[in-house]
Formats: C-alpha cells, sequence, structure tokens
C-alpha cells in the first residue's frame, strides 16, 4: 500500500503544482485584467505585473490602455447648401475604466466606429461647404465632445478627432478653380490700380516741386540727354512744351481773322 499512497500523493502534489502555475498570469504595463469570480465582477481591475487567476472559479479579460486609433469608413454627405461629398475621418481613444469598458458595452471599438459614423453624417450635414472647408479644427473639436459624451459612460475617452479627406465631385472642382481664377483676377486689377494711384499721387507731388524751381526742369533734361548719350544713341529728343503748340494754334487764327475780308454792307 505504502507505494500506491506515495504515487497518489505525487500525482495530487503534480496536479496542484501544475494548477498554480497555470493560475499565475502576468500583465504588461500598458493592460490591467478584468477579473469575474463566480460570474460577479470584482470592483477593481488587476494588473500590470503577476496576477493570479484560479479558474474555472475565476475568468479574466484583458484591456489595453494603450491609445487607439479607429478610422471611420468614408461617408456620404449633404452639406446644407446641397453638395454631396465624401468624408472620412480618424478617431484616436483610449480606456480610462477598464471594468465599464468590458461589462457596459459589449464592443467598445465597434461601439464608437458606429458613433462615429451617423455623428460625422448628421454633423457636417448641418455645414455649408466653405464652413466644412475653412473651419475643419473647429469641426473636429464638435465631433471630438459629442463622442466623448457618448462614450465616458463606457470608460472610454475619445482624446482627438481629425477630418481626415474631403472628396469634391469633378463639376465642384472646376466651379472652385473658377472661382479662384476670378479672385486671383480681381486682386491683380486692385493691386495694378492701386499702383496706378500712386504713381500718379507721386507725379502729382514731383510737378508740384518742380514747380518752385523752374530751373530744376531744364537740369532734369539735360539729365535725361546724358542718360540717353550714355547708351551710345544718335537719336536726340528735344521736348517742347504742350502750351508751346496751343500758344501757336491761337496766333494762327488770329492771323486768319485778321486776314478774312470784312463782309460787305447791305444796302437798302
Amino acid at each position: 500500500m505504502l507505494p500506491f499512497e506515495f504515487g497518489f500523493t505525487s500525482v495530487v502534489v503534480i496536479i496542484v503544482i501544475l494548477y498554480l502555475l497555470s493560475s499565475i498570469k502576468i500583465l504588461a504595463e500598458y493592460e490591467r485584467g478584468v477579473i469575474f469570480r463566480l460570474g460577479r465582477l470584482l470592483p477593481t481591475a488587476k494588473g500590470p505585473g503577476v496576477i493570479l487567476v484560479f479558474a474555472p472559479i475565476d475568468r479574466m479579460v484583458r484591456v489595453s490602455l494603450r491609445q487607439e486609433a479607429l478610422e471611420v469608413p468614408p461617408q456620404d454627405i449633404i452639406t446644407r447648401d446641397n453638395v454631396t461629398l465624401k468624408v472620412n475621418a480618424v478617431i484616436f481613444l483610449r480606456v480610462i475604466d477598464a471594468n465599464k469598458a468590458v461589462y457596459e458595452v459589449s464592443n467598445y471599438v465597434y461601439q464608437t466606429s458606429q458613433f462615429a459614423q451617423t455623428t460625422l453624417r448628421s454633423v457636417l450635414g448641418e455645414q455649408e461647404l466653405d464652413e466644412l472647408l475653412a473651419h475643419r479644427e473647429k469641426i473636429n473639436l464638435r465631433l471630438q465632445g459629442i463622442l466623448d459624451q457618448h462614450t465616458s459612460p463606457w470608460g472610454v475617452k475619445v482624446t482627438n478627432v481629425e477630418v481626415k479627406q474631403v472628396d469634391l465631385p469633378e463639376s465642384m472642382l472646376r466651379a472652385m478653380a473658377k472661382q479662384a481664377e476670378a479672385e486671383r483676377e480681381k486682386r491683380s486689377k486692385i493691386i495694378h490700380a492701386e499702383g496706378e494711384f500712386s504713381a500718379a499721387q507721386r507725379l502729382v507731388d514731383a510737378s508740384r516741386l518742380l514747380a518752385t524751381e523752374p530751373v530744376s526742369v531744364q537740369l532734369r533734361y539735360l539729365q535725361t540727354l546724358t542718360e540717353i548719350g550714355v547708351e551710345k544713341n544718335t537719336t536726340v529728343i528735344f521736348p517742347v512744351p504742350v502750351d508751346f503748340f496751343s500758344g501757336l494754334q491761337k496766333m494762327m487764327d488770329k492771323g486768319n481773322n485778321e486776314r478774312a475780308p470784312a463782309p460787305a454792307a447791305r444796302t437798302a
């Protein structure tokens, strides 16, 4: 009987040792173990490090506390000004409370994805195209606030939401290109007109300054001749004031009037 008893005891000891070894679980720094003991949830999650899980009494669910990136599939959006778009987004989330992330929802990643799709359609549908393109940061913050309000009861924190890509139809792209071209042409004309106005104003100021000293006009004329001569040009230009021609025209008209015969007197 002794060998039999010794063999049975050894088997029991080995089974107990193996059971204890299998009960040892190691959790990484970013992991937590949610323990259900006889179907009831323990108040606090275990980990990180070495923990004991006594199966089948205990059941452990591993939960990662690292930040995750969730891509929202492209959604068909109709903006407030009736423009059809395809928009996709990226959501960054992380688990804050491991217990709530397990028992409050069956799959927090899937639930967040579904909420993100519906929220993206509803929020972007309230915006006009220009607002969507120009105030994307404001829209991202609004999406984050709405999603975080829905996911906070699950122990999940939405840290950031980014509208990733906005696909415009070809007709809208052509219309926007024409609008941008018209805006650039408008700005170029305004800048050209402002330049002409500034040049005219400078010419008026210069003419007033030259009028105070008549000799300066002659000096300016000599300087212009010097610049022409430097270029080895044989053409010499003598500027003649416009008043000279008007005075000459008046003299010619006066002479013609004097030479014209007087009209004959009418007889009764």
